[in-house]
Protein backbone atom coordinates (compact mmCIF):
# COMPACT_ATOMS: atom_id res chain seq x y z
CA UNK A 1 0.00 0.00 0.00
CA UNK A 2 1.39 3.41 -0.92
CA UNK A 3 1.72 6.13 1.73
CA UNK A 4 -0.96 8.13 -0.12
CA UNK A 5 -3.42 5.22 -0.14
CA UNK A 6 -2.67 4.44 3.53
CA UNK A 7 -3.29 8.08 4.54
CA UNK A 8 -6.54 8.22 2.54
CA UNK A 9 -7.83 4.97 4.05
CA UNK A 10 -6.81 6.01 7.57
CA UNK A 11 -8.65 9.31 7.12
CA UNK A 12 -11.77 7.58 5.75
CA UNK A 13 -11.92 5.21 8.73
CA UNK A 14 -11.34 7.98 11.26
CA UNK A 15 -13.85 10.35 9.61
CA UNK A 16 -16.54 7.65 9.55
CA UNK A 17 -16.27 7.40 13.35
CA UNK A 18 -15.60 11.07 14.19
CA UNK A 19 -18.98 12.28 15.41
CA UNK A 20 -17.47 15.23 17.32
CA UNK A 21 -15.79 16.93 14.36
CA UNK A 22 -18.87 16.46 12.18
CA UNK A 23 -21.19 17.72 14.95
CA UNK A 24 -19.09 20.87 15.29
CA UNK A 25 -19.44 21.48 11.53
CA UNK A 26 -15.93 20.61 10.38
CA UNK A 27 -15.21 19.37 6.88
CA UNK A 28 -12.34 17.02 6.09
CA UNK A 29 -10.02 18.30 3.39
CA UNK A 30 -6.85 16.56 2.27
CA UNK A 31 -4.87 14.02 4.26
CA UNK A 32 -1.42 12.82 3.23
CA UNK A 33 1.30 11.14 5.23
CA UNK A 34 1.93 13.40 8.23
CA UNK A 35 -0.35 16.20 7.03
CA UNK A 36 -4.03 17.12 7.06
CA UNK A 37 -6.37 20.02 6.37
CA UNK A 38 -9.81 20.60 7.89
CA UNK A 39 -12.16 23.57 7.58
CA UNK A 40 -15.02 25.03 9.59
CA UNK A 41 -17.30 27.96 8.78
CA UNK A 42 -17.98 29.99 11.92
CA UNK A 43 -21.71 29.85 12.67
CA UNK A 44 -23.59 31.73 15.42
CA UNK A 45 -23.38 28.72 17.76
CA UNK A 46 -19.55 28.81 17.48
CA UNK A 47 -19.38 32.39 18.82
CA UNK A 48 -18.72 33.52 22.38
CA UNK A 49 -20.05 36.53 24.31
CA UNK A 50 -17.79 38.86 22.31
CA UNK A 51 -19.40 37.76 19.04
CA UNK A 52 -16.21 36.04 17.82
CA UNK A 53 -15.36 32.37 17.41
CA UNK A 54 -14.94 30.67 20.77
CA UNK A 55 -11.34 29.64 21.45
CA UNK A 56 -12.45 26.09 22.25
CA UNK A 57 -13.88 25.75 18.75
CA UNK A 58 -10.61 26.96 17.20
CA UNK A 59 -8.71 24.53 19.44
CA UNK A 60 -11.03 21.67 18.44
CA UNK A 61 -10.49 22.42 14.73
CA UNK A 62 -6.70 22.44 15.18
CA UNK A 63 -6.83 19.31 17.34
CA UNK A 64 -8.84 17.42 14.72
CA UNK A 65 -6.38 18.36 11.96
CA UNK A 66 -3.57 17.23 14.28
CA UNK A 67 -5.35 13.90 14.85
CA UNK A 68 -5.78 13.18 11.14
CA UNK A 69 -2.15 14.07 10.41
CA UNK A 70 -0.63 11.92 13.15
CA UNK A 71 -2.87 8.92 12.41
CA UNK A 72 -2.15 9.02 8.65
CA UNK A 73 0.24 6.05 8.80
CA UNK A 74 -2.46 3.66 10.08
CA UNK A 75 -0.84 3.55 13.52
CA UNK A 76 -3.23 4.38 16.35
CA UNK A 77 -1.95 7.65 17.77
CA UNK A 78 -3.29 9.91 20.52
CA UNK A 79 -2.52 13.36 21.86
CA UNK A 80 -0.02 13.53 24.69
CA UNK A 81 0.17 17.32 25.02
CA UNK A 82 -1.18 20.27 23.04
CA UNK A 83 -0.82 24.02 23.22
CA UNK A 84 -2.31 26.86 21.25
CA UNK A 85 -1.61 30.55 20.80
CA UNK A 86 -4.47 32.74 19.59
CA UNK A 87 -3.34 35.57 17.33
CA UNK A 88 -6.53 36.98 15.82
CA UNK A 89 -10.27 36.41 16.18
CA UNK A 90 -12.28 34.12 13.96
CA UNK A 91 -15.35 36.00 12.75
CA UNK A 92 -18.93 34.95 12.21
CA UNK A 93 -19.34 33.60 8.67
CA UNK A 94 -15.60 33.21 8.13
CA UNK A 95 -14.24 29.86 6.98
CA UNK A 96 -11.32 28.76 9.14
CA UNK A 97 -8.74 26.33 7.79
CA UNK A 98 -6.52 24.19 10.01
CA UNK A 99 -3.40 22.92 8.24
CA UNK A 100 -1.41 20.31 10.16
CA UNK A 101 2.14 19.26 9.32
CA UNK A 102 4.18 16.73 11.23
CA UNK A 103 7.58 18.24 11.96
CA UNK A 104 9.19 15.31 13.79
CA UNK A 105 8.56 11.61 14.30
CA UNK A 106 10.96 9.77 16.60
CA UNK A 107 9.88 6.28 17.58
CA UNK A 108 6.42 6.50 19.16
CA UNK A 109 6.53 10.29 19.65
CA UNK A 110 5.54 12.85 17.05
CA UNK A 111 5.46 16.63 16.93
CA UNK A 112 2.89 18.33 14.70
CA UNK A 113 2.36 22.03 14.04
CA UNK A 114 -1.05 23.31 13.01
CA UNK A 115 -1.78 26.76 11.60
CA UNK A 116 -5.37 27.96 11.69
CA UNK A 117 -6.07 30.64 9.10
CA UNK A 118 -9.06 32.73 8.15
CA UNK A 119 -9.88 34.71 5.07
CA UNK A 120 -6.98 35.72 2.84
CA UNK A 121 -4.58 33.58 4.88
CA UNK A 122 -4.92 35.69 8.05
CA UNK A 123 -3.37 33.64 10.87
CA UNK A 124 -5.89 32.99 13.63
CA UNK A 125 -3.87 30.58 15.80
CA UNK A 126 -0.77 28.43 16.03
CA UNK A 127 -1.15 25.00 17.64
CA UNK A 128 1.54 22.48 18.52
CA UNK A 129 0.67 18.88 19.32
CA UNK A 130 2.77 16.13 20.81
CA UNK A 131 1.49 12.69 19.87
CA UNK A 132 2.12 9.21 21.14
CA UNK A 133 1.61 6.01 19.13
CA UNK A 134 -0.32 3.32 21.00
CA UNK A 135 -0.93 -0.32 20.15
CA UNK A 136 -3.32 -0.93 17.26
CA UNK A 137 -4.16 0.25 13.78
CA UNK A 138 -7.17 1.92 12.21
CA UNK A 139 -7.72 -0.82 9.64
CA UNK A 140 -6.29 -4.18 8.61
CA UNK A 141 -3.92 -3.58 5.72
CA UNK A 142 -4.11 -7.24 4.76
CA UNK A 143 -7.81 -6.90 3.94
CA UNK A 144 -8.83 -6.15 0.36
CA UNK A 145 -5.26 -6.42 -0.89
Amino acid sequence: MTPEARAAQSAAVMWSQDAASKWLGMELGTVTEGAATLTLTVAPHHCNGHGICHGGIIFALADSAFAFACNSRNQSTVAQQNQITYLAPGRLGETLTATANETSLQGRTGLTDVTVTGEKGRVIAQFRGLSRAIPGTLFDEGADQ
